[in-house]
């Protein structure tokens, strides 16, 4: 007695259209992901680098450790921070992460 059926081929021509359909989800969550992950990360990477450049004497900004402060100076990699009243201490220019609206801090 034997219990196994013939198996029989499938026809060749649907091959290539079930292969194209069995990538179609990955080629969708490929693109979802962009437009959630990837696309604003690098929005808010470029709004970033725009404020570090326009930073200027006299902002008032907020540091990467919650420091806030006047900017006395400004170089290239460095920025001088005044927190109180002849107390300055140098930054990272990349560790200050907000600018505030001015007269913020009194």
């Amino acid at each position: 007695m034997v219990f196994i059926s013939n198996a029989y081929a499938q026809a060749a021509g649907a091959a290539p259209e079930s292969s194209l359909m069995s990538f179609l989800p990955i080629i969708l969550m490929f693109v979802v992901l962009y437009f959630v992950m990837i696309r604003p990360q690098m929005k808010r990477q470029k709004e970033q680098k725009a404020m570090l450049d326009a930073l200027a004497k006299g902002d008032e900004v907020i540091t990467a450790g919650g420091i806030a402060g006047k900017v006395t100076k400004v170089a290239d990699a460095f920025v001088s921070v005044e927190i109180s009243n002849g107390v300055e201490m140098q930054v990272q220019k990349s560790a200050v992460t907000t600018l505030l609206p001015k007269g913020t801090l009194k």
